[in-house]
């Protein structure tokens, strides 16, 4: 799951407001604005608590930075679609698979301090995510065909020999085809929303207000 989440990490929304101290102004500097809207230096540093949390590491300030721009251009457009948000039910189900996806408890409380998260900001990361995964998903999955022959190529490749690195005896192909069909879906969605967003990204007016460095 952390994977998935990392994975549709394609997407979560700009969170923050600049403060009125002095402090509060350094840390809200403008980080690029798009189009109309701005992303804050704060949206950057709250994205990487969130990646610390689940991987226990984060990305680059410019590469967290190129992500919320990816997201603003995903959640533009599923809001001009007027998408539907997802239910308090969808949520609390996200949630409970992220929990599932720590090795106990303890390690996702520990995970959670030292990342500084809380459990409000971590709900509003997951609603966030399904917002933009569930819209791509509907945007893309209708156009995608997985062939036989695909997945007699990823079951060979891929479940037997990790399987088989286990010490375990390989599913049936017949028993492992759905969760390869789901899985080559899940890798096409990927790659066509790649592509879209980087066309995406030469019509959107961004403009970079601060020099962040890339790891």
């Amino acid at each position: 799951m952390r994977k998935w989440i990392t994975a549709l990490t394609i997407l979560i929304g700009l969170l923050g407001l600049p403060g009125p101290s002095q402090a509060q102004e350094v840390v809200d500097r403008i980080a690029a604005r798009v189009e109309t809207d701005i992303i804050l230096l704060s949206d950057i540093r709250q994205l990487n608590r969130y990646q610390i949390f689940l991987d226990g590491k984060a990305q680059s300030d410019a590469d967290i930075l190129n992500r919320l721009i990816d997201q603003w251009i995903v959640r533009n457009e599923a809001n001009v679609a007027r998408f539907p948000q997802p239910s308090v039910d969808d949520v609390n189900r996200s949630l409970e698979r992220l929990k599932r996806s720590f090795s106990s408890p303890e390690e996702f409380q520990a995970r959670q301090k030292q990342s500084g998260i809380t459990d409000e900001e971590i709900r509003r990361f997951l609603r966030a995510q399904l917002y933009l995964s569930n819209y791509l998903d509907t945007r893309f999955r209708p156009a995608i065909q997985v062939d036989e022959k695909a997945i007699e190529d990823f079951y060979r490749t891929r479940v037997v020999p990790r399987a088989e690195s286990r010490g375990q005896t390989p599913p049936t192909l017949e028993n492992a085809r759905d969760f390869i069909q789901e899985a080559l879906v899940q890798q096409a969605i990927n790659e066509q929303s790649d592509r879209w967003l980087k066309e995406s990204r030469t019509r959107v007016r961004v403009e970079i207000m601060l020099e962040l460095k890339p790891q």
